[in-house]
C-alpha cells in the first residue's frame, strides 16, 4: 500500500494486527523522523511492528541533507523503545529480519532492521 506519509504506516500495521493480520513497514531513514510521534501508539498498544529502513546520511552520501535524520536514526528509534538491528553485510539481512518478525510478533513489540547505505549502495544524483 502507498502511504501518504511513513506515520500512517504505524497506524495501519495496528488495524492490520486487530484485523488478524501481520505487516511491515518500509521506508527510509529520513521517513523516521515523521514517525515519532506515532510511535507511541505501538508503546500504548502493545501491538508489533517491524520496520525495515534504508540508511542514508551514511556511507558515501552525496546529500548533506541526509546526513542530520540519517546520523540519529538508531538513537531516535531507542529512544523511542524500539529495538534496533543493523545489516552491514548482505548475508546477514534474512537471519536479522527474521529475527526481528520474531521478537515484534512473539512479544508484542517494536522492532526496526536498518539496512546501512554501504549495503543498499551509494545513492547517486543524475541529472
Amino acid at each position: 500500500m502507498t502511504l501518504t506519509t511513513e506515520e500512517e504506516g504505524i497506524a495501519l500495521a495496528a488495524g492490520a494486527w486487530l484485523g488478524g493480520q501481520r505487516a511491515a513497514l518500509l521506508m527510509q531513514s529520513s521517513g523516521v523522523g515523521n514517525c515519532i510521534n506515532m510511535l507511541s501508539l505501538t508503546k500504548a498498544g502493545r501491538f508489533p511492528l517491524t520496520m525495515l529502513v534504508t540508511m542514508r546520511g551514511e556511507w558515501a552520501e552525496f546529500n548533506p541533507w541526509q546526513v542530520a535524520m540519517g546520523s540519529k536514526t538508531q538513537a531516535a528509534l531507542e529512544l523511542m523503545d524500539v529495538l534496533v538491528y543493523r545489516v552491514e553485510r548482505a548475508e546477514d539481512a534474512g537471519e536479522t529480519v527474521a529475527a526481528a518478525l520474531d521478537i515484534a510478533f512473539n512479544g508484542g513489540l517494536a522492532t526496526a532492521v536498518l539496512l546501512s547505505q554501504r549495503l543498499i549502495g551509494a545513492k547517486r544524483w543524475v541529472k
